[in-house]
């Protein structure tokens, strides 16, 4: 069962996430950082095989997750959340591994799906040792 670390300020998205990706059969901690200084510890305890960030947060954002994430362990694929997105965001992401910028609002299948695919892709690269 694949573990999913959720970070996102809003207790309600965090819970929403979570209970999305609790009935497709993942394993879910759902976390709010109070700062960005505590991102690389929480990787390393928890331990994820994926990682789901909101993008607009106070304290830390999106940016700043993902390259705490990229930093600690590169091959942790990240999916990104977000109300807002342009093409500066997403190539700023993109150097971090990013493996897809989801909309918010966002449907239980869509997120599903990309968390699953996001999965299979770093599982490919790992056993074809990329």
């Amino acid at each position: 069962m694949a573990k999913i670390l959720v970070i996102d300020d809003s207790q309600m998205m965090r819970l929403y996430l979570k209970r999305c990706l609790e009935q497709a059969g993942f394993q879910v901690e759902a976390w709010l950082p109070l700062s960005a200084m505590e991102i690389a510890g929480k990787i390393q305890e928890s331990a994820p095989d994926l990682v789901l960030t909101d993008f607009q947060m106070p304290g830390c954002n999106g940016a700043t997750v993902a390259r705490m994430v990229f930093k600690t362990d590169p091959r942790i694929p990240l999916l990104v959340l977000t109300a807002f997105r342009d093409a500066e965001m997403e190539a700023g992401l993109a150097k971090f591994g990013v493996k897809e910028i989801l909309a918010k609002p966002i449907q239980p299948d869509r997120l599903v799906a990309s968390v699953r695919l996001a999965l299979d892709s770093a599982a490919n690269a790992i056993a074809n040792g990329t």
